[in-house]
C-alpha cells in the first residue's frame, strides 16, 4: 500500500474528529474572507491537522487556508499535496452535513492520490492511479488505517436505477447548468436532478450514483483536486470545458474553468 494513501487517510480522519467537535459545539466563530467565502475555526483546525501529517511527506502543500503561494515559487514543484480542510464550508454553517475534507497528491499536474472524508457520515472515499478507487464506512472512536484501506468497496458501485441522472451543486445552480440539465432532457428523456454540496458531488459520479456533473460556475483547484483522483480512479473523466482535456492543477491561475464530470 502507498504510504502517502495511508498519511493522507490519517490526516484526513483526525482532521474529521477535530470538525466535528466544533460542528457539535455551535461555537463556529464565523468569520468573512477577503472574498467574501466564509471561514470557520473548524477551516483553520483542520488545516492545522493535516498540515502537521503531510509536513511528514516533504512535500510541498498548497491549502485553500494557506494558499498566499506565488506561482514562481510552485511553477516546478512536479509534487504537490492539494489540500480544502473543509470544502462546503456553508453547509457546514447550515449543518446539513454536506462538507467533506480533500486531500489530493499531484503529480506533474495530474492527480496519483485522492482522499475524501464526509465527517457527518462517516464516508471515506480513497484512490491511488495504480489501486483505483474506493469507499468504506470509518468509526472515528475505533479505526485502523491499514484494515480500512483493505476494507473499502471498489468504485463505481452496482446501481440498479437507469434513470439518468444528474448532479448539481447546491449552492451554484447556474442558467447554463439549467440550460445543460435541458439538453439532457432532450437527450435523454427523464431525467433526475439531485442537489448536493462540495465534492459529495464528484464522489456521486465516482460511486456510479450520477451520470455526470457540470460545473459551470467558479470552483478553485482546492475545491476538485481529490474528487477528480476519485473519480479518474474510478474510470471516469473530468474534463475542462475551455481545454476540453483533462484538468490539469498548479496551474498559474488556480481559479478552475467550467468542467463536466462524466
Amino acid at each position: 500500500m502507498d504510504n502517502n494513501l495511508k498519511i493522507a487517510i490519517e490526516a484526513a480522519l483526525e482532521a474529521g474528529k477535530e470538525i466535528l467537535e466544533i460542528y457539535h459545539s455551535n461555537d463556529f466563530e464565523v468569520e468573512m474572507k477577503g472574498d467574501n467565502s466564509p471561514l470557520t475555526k473548524a477551516d483553520l483546525a483542520s488545516h492545522k491537522v493535516i498540515m502537521s501529517h503531510l509536513r511528514t511527506t516533504d512535500i510541498p502543500v498548497l491549502s485553500e487556508e494557506g494558499k498566499s503561494i506565488p506561482y514562481e515559487d510552485r511553477k516546478d514543484w512536479s509534487q504537490l499535496w492539494i489540500v480544502d480542510p473543509i470544502d462546503g464550508t456553508k453547509e457546514f454553517i447550515k449543518r446539513n452535513g454536506e462538507f467533506t475534507v480533500n486531500i489530493a497528491l499531484i503529480e506533474n499536474q495530474k492527480t496519483v492520490i485522492g482522499v475524501i472524508y464526509v465527517p457527518v457520515l462517516g464516508d471515506l472515499y480513497f484512490s491511488t492511479r495504480d489501486m483505483g478507487a474506493f469507499k468504506v464506512k470509518v468509526n472515528l472512536d475505533d479505526y485502523n488505517v491499514d484494515v480500512l484501506m483493505n476494507e473499502g468497496e471498489k468504485l463505481p458501485l452496482e446501481s440498479d436505477d437507469k434513470t439518468f441522472t444528474v448532479v448539481a451543486s447546491r449552492s451554484h445552480m447556474s442558467p447554463e447548468t439549467e440550460a445543460y440539465v435541458n439538453d439532457m432532457r432532450n437527450a435523454h428523456g427523464e431525467v433526475n436532478l439531485i442537489s448536493k454540496g462540495s465534492s459529495l458531488k464528484l464522489c456521486m459520479v465516482a460511486e456510479g450514483k450520477a451520470d455526470c456533473y457540470p460545473r459551470f460556475a467558479p470552483t478553485m483547484e482546492w475545491d476538485t483536486a481529490a474528487g477528480q483522483a476519485i473519480c479518474e480512479h474510478a474510470g471516469f473523466q473530468v474534463i475542462d470545458w475551455s481545454t476540453k482535456e483533462d484538468m490539469l492543477y498548479n496551474r498559474k491561475e488556480l481559479l478552475n474553468s467550467w468542467f463536466l464530470v462524466k
